[in-house]
């Protein structure tokens, strides 16, 4: 079940050196999860490696989505900045990230074509590739909105708008569209994009989430206190990967975890909700963890790419985190995470 762009042969590269600069990464790898144990299984996930990075370009902070764009490591993202980011993630025999090269990063445009200036109207949040590969989403914040742009022209085409599955005047100025996945093709949904709010609450505290497109419409995601989603994606099953995570202030510390939302539950006026297959801490090498990107590599593993936003601060960094998806259940008497 490979994606389009993920089935062999690399992909065209998205942002042409005319339209975007170099960038030059500097990494180093993570190869435990669990700071203090030889832990590999957590829940669902198997961790397989990591990426503790920087970068030379400043617009490198922010980094709130993912998505892997073929075979041979290519990827896209995009920043709470304004900003794409494209380049390709090395890895080693089992698949191991190594670290990352030809990164280059370009403005994001509006839909006259002019470079997005400003942190209110370039507060990008997420990020969904469509099935034929050729359309790239990309939900923003602050000025709620769905902008479409054609992948082969990144740099310099511009956006198109797409309408809002949810009322504008449901969504609170900072806590939009922090996630924007699309269903398989064969899977209940059939390759509908879904939308779900960081913390955009209804009158009984439940997430606003949206079915994008014609037939679509708002359902709600439970919200447990403490926790915002932060971004999400689908199982080749079609059930929904939900990342969320929480913080606490300096003492009570910083959390992730991972939700299973079954795909049959989501439609029109219906509230969702599912197990918690994951869950992370800072004994744990985690962070402010904004993107996950689902995906099958060339072994047939369904594999999960997480990476944070480290704000620009000091006390945090920018991760990139892989593990591969288990099973269906985590072992009888395994606890889920730490």
């Amino acid at each position: 079940m490979l994606a389009p762009w993920l089935s062999g042969a690399a992909f065209a590269w998205p942002l042409a050196d005319g339209a975007s600069d170099p960038v030059t990464i500097r990494s180093e790898p993570i190869t435990r999860f669990e700071k203090n144990g030889e832990a590999s299984r957590f829940g669902a996930l198997t961790f397989l490696g990591g990426l503790q990075f920087t970068g030379s370009d400043s617009r490198l902070h922010g980094i709130s989505a993912i998505r892997i764009l073929d075979a041979d490591g290519g990827f896209l993202a995009v920043t709470d900045n304004g900003s794409w980011v494209a380049g390709r993630i090395g890895r080693d025999a089992n698949g191991r990230p190594t670290g990352f090269s030809d990164v280059r990063i370009a403005p994001l445009r509006d839909l006259l074509g002019r470079p997005i200036r400003g942190k209110a109207l370039g507060d990008a949040e997420s990020l969904a590739i469509a099935p034929d590969g050729r359309t790239v989403h990309v939900g923003f914040e602050q000025r709620h909105r769905i902008w479409a742009y054609d992948l082969d022209d990144l740099g310099e085409g511009r956006a198109r708008d797409v309408p809002l599955p949810i009322p504008a005047r449901e969504l609170r100025a900072n806590k939009g569209l922090e996630m924007l996945a699309i269903a398989p093709e064969g899977s209940p949904l059939q390759g509908v994009m879904v939308t779900v709010a960081e913390r955009s609450i209804d009158r009984a505290g439940n997430l606003f989430a949206g079915l994008v497109g014609a037939g679509g419409g708002v359902f709600k995601v439970k919200r447990y206190e403490k926790w915002e989603v932060s971004d999400g994606d689908f199982l080749p099953g079609g059930d929904l990967l939900l990342l969320e995570r929480r913080f606490e202030g300096l003492f009570g510390g910083l959390g992730i975890r991972i939700r299973r939302i079954p795909g049959d539950a989501m439609r029109a006026g219906a509230l969702v909700d599912g197990p918690v297959v994951f869950e992370a801490d800072l004994a744990d090498e985690s962070d402010n963890m904004e993107g996950l990107d689902v995906w099958q590599d060339e072994a047939g593993r369904t594999r999960l790419t997480l990476v944070s936003d480290d704000n620009g601060s000091f006390f945090q960094r920018n991760l990139l985190l892989e593990f591969v998806w288990s099973g269906e259940d985590r072992p009888e008497g395994a606890a889920v995470g730490q």
